[in-house]
């Protein structure tokens, strides 16, 4: 089990100026910021990013989506830091995220959920060396 995770503030939490309240949720919560990255990506870039969801019905609506303002890359640590970061950032939907998650303060809907946290380690490892090389991750 590692103890890093990558999480991605969305379009739509930075849109609406959720980078630093977020952040500070995150920093409460006990993880330390290994790496952090304000950048925008490309059709092409989210794309590729996605490309585990190509056959879903949502992909191109999520491609779309995820090219069309900056977001925030980041990279924690902590010990337990996939599961404990599964549980601040809350369901998927935010109407069934806990009171006091991420997606339940900040989230506006299924689609703009404000936060991604990776869900293992093996994706955590793949994400973040999709936005940080190796020297960045330390």
């Amino acid at each position: 089990m590692s103890n890093k995770t990558f999480t991605m503030i969305k379009p739509d939490a930075v849109a609406n100026n959720h980078i630093g309240p977020i952040l500070a949720k995150i920093n409460e919560a006990g993880f330390r910021i290994v790496a952090l990255k304000y950048t925008c990506l490309s059709p092409e870039k989210a794309a590729a990013f996605y490309e585990v969801h190509k056959e879903r019905p949502f992909y191109n609506d999520l491609v779309k989506y995820m090219s069309s303002g900056p977001i925030v890359a980041v990279i924690l640590e902590k010990a337990n830091a996939i599961e404990d970061f599964r549980k601040l950032i809350g369901a998927t939907d935010p109407a069934k995220a806990a009171p006091g998650t991420i997606r339940n303060l900040f989230a506006k809907s299924i689609e703009a959920n404000a936060i991604h946290g990776s869900d293992s380690d093996a994706n955590a490892e793949i994400e973040g060396s999709f936005f940080f090389s190796q020297m960045e991750r330390f």
